[in-house]
C-alpha cells in the first residue's frame, strides 16, 4: 500500500499486512507449516546467509506471522514488529536481548505482577539490576537514571490501578541519560495510543489481551524501529524460540479486523459503569479516565484517544472485595482482560499476588481493589449485576 496516502486506524487493522498468494484467497491464508523447502542446496544457503529473502523455518520466519507483524507494526506507525508467543515471551525477549551482565534497567512499581517479578527477581540472576520507581514521578525518574541504565520499561496506563506517565517527558529524560524507553501498550492498543509518537523506542503489547479480544490464544508483539526490532530482538527471537504460533497470528490477524470497532464499545461500556459506580457513596475510590476524579486526566487528554475498557474500584475492605466478585453473575471470574465478555479480578490475590503486600500497596493495590474489563454485554445489564452484588 506504499502507492496510497495515509491511512487511518480503522483501515490500517483491515488492509495493512495483505500479500496473497497466487491462489489470489480474500482472507489471509494461514501457513500451518513448520518449514520451507527450497529449489536447491544453493538457495536453502543464500536464504539462511540472508543474502535471498524466503521463509526457512516457523520458530522465526512464517508468512502468516509475517503479516500480522505488519498490520501491528502499521497500526502503532512502527518501521517493524516481531511477534511472540504471549505478552510475557514479549517482555523477556525484549530485555534479554537489550541487556547485557552490569547494565541496569529503570521499571515503573505499577506494572503487571509476572513483570514486576522478572525485573526485580530474574534478571538479577544475570547480573542485570533493576530499579523500581513510582510510574507518573519524573523526579524519581530523574534520580534513577542519574546513573548509567540501558532500558527503562513503562506500564501506561498501567495494571491494574491505571496510573499514566507523560511519555514525551519522559523519553526526554531517558534518551539525555542514554536510555531506550520500552512502554507496554496492552491496555490502550494502538487505537486509542500511540507511544513510538510522543518519542518511545519500542512498544510491546500482550495480543492475548484486546488484540483477540475474545480469550482464544496467547499472543505478543515488540514494535519500534527497523535497526532495533530486526537486530538484536530478532536475533535473540531466532536463536532462543519464543515464537508467535502461525494459527494464532491468523487469528490476531482477525482480531486485528475488529479492534477499532471493539474499542470504541469497550470505552462506552466502561464510561458508563464508572460512572454509575463513581455515584455511588460506598465506594472508597473508583478511577478510570472519563471519570473527573481521575488524577491523570490531563496527560490522558494529551497522549491518549479514548478512555479505555478498564476500571477499578475499592470496596472497601478484603471481605466485601471477596463478596463482591463471588456476588456477580455476569462477569467472568478469570485473570484475562480484554474480552468481549465482562471479567472482574481481584488483583491482591491473583495478577499481583506473588508480590509482597509492601510492594502492592507501594503500587496503590490495596486489599479491597477490584478490576474491570467491560465487555460487549449491554452496560446497563452489568451495572444491575454489580448493584446485586454490591448489596450483599
Amino acid at each position: 500500500m506504499a502507492d496510497l496516502p495515509p491511512l487511518h486506524p480503522a483501515t490500517l487493522a483491515v488492509r495493512a499486512g495483505r500479500h496473497p498468494t497466487p491462489l489470489r484467497e480474500h482472507s489471509e491464508a494461514c501457513f500451518l507449516t513448520s518449514s520451507f523447502t527450497f529449489d536447491s542446496a544453493e538457495q536453502q544457503a543464500a536464504i539462511f546467509a540472508g543474502a535471498e529473502k524466503g521463509y526457512l523455518y516457523s520458530r522465526f520466519t512464517n508468512p502468516t506471522v509475517s503479516a500480522f507483524e505488519e498490520r501491528y507494526a502499521a497500526l502503532e506507525g512502527a518501521e517493524a514488529a516481531v511477534a511472540t508467543a504471549s505478552g510475557m515471551a514479549a517482555i523477556a525477549t525484549t530485555c534479554l536481548a537489550l541487556l547485557s551482565a552490569g547494565e541496569r534497567v529503570v521499571c515503573a512499581r505499577e506494572v503487571f505482577g509476572s513483570t514486576h517479578l522478572f525485573v526485580e527477581q530474574w534478571l538479577s540472576r544475570w547480573g542485570i539490576a533493576a530499579e523500581l520507581v513510582p510510574l507518573a514521578d519524573l523526579a524519581a525518574w530523574e534520580r534513577a537514571l542519574a546513573r548509567p541504565a540501558k532500558l527503562c520499561l513503562v506500564e501506561t496506563p498501567s495494571n491494574p490501578t491505571l496510573a499514566m506517565v507523560d511519555l514525551r517527558r519522559l523519553c526526554e529524560i531517558a534518551h539525555a541519560a542514554g536510555a531506550l524507553v520500552a512502554v507496554d501498550n496492552a491496555f490502550a492498543t494502538p487505537i486509542l495510543q500511540r507511544p513510538l509518537a510522543h518519542g518511545a523506542d519500542l512498544v510491546i503489547t500482550s495480543a492475548t489481551k484486546y488484540i483477540d479480544g475474545q480469550g482464544r490464544v496467547l499472543g505478543g508483539v515488540i514494535a519500534g524501529s527497523a535497526p532495533l526490532v530486526q537486530g538484536e530482538i530478532f536475533s535473540f527471537l531466532r536463536t532462543t524460540g519464543p515464537c508467535l504460533s502461525a494459527f494464532n497470528a491468523w487469528l490476531l490477524l482477525k482480531g486485528l479486523e475488529t479492534l477499532p470497532v471493539r474499542m470504541a464499545a469497550h470505552c462506552a461500556g466502561a464510561t458508563e459503569v464508572a460512572t454509575w459506580l463513581a455515584d455511588r457513596t460506598d465506594l472508597p475510590a473508583v478511577t478510570h479516565p472519563s471519570l473527573p476524579s481521575y488524577p491523570y486526566r490531563a496527560v490522558a487528554a494529551r497522549q491518549m484517544e479514548g478512555v479505555g475498557g478498564l476500571l477499578t474500584f475499592d470496596a472497601g475492605n478484603l471481605e466485601r472485595a471477596v463478596r463482591v466478585v463471588n456476588g456477580v453473575s455476569l462477569f467472568s471470574r478469570t485473570a484475562n482482560l480484554g474480552d468481549t465478555k465482562s471479567i472482574i479480578s481481584h488483583p491482591a490475590s491473583t495478577t499481583h499476588a506473588r508480590l509482597t503486600e509492601e510492594a502492592r500497596l507501594a503500587a496503590g493495590i490495596t486489599p479491597g481493589l477490584i478490576r474491570l474489563s467491560i465487555g460487549l454485554e449491554d452496560p446497563r445489564d452489568l451495572i444491575a449485576d454489580l448493584a446485586r452484588a454490591l448489596a450483599m
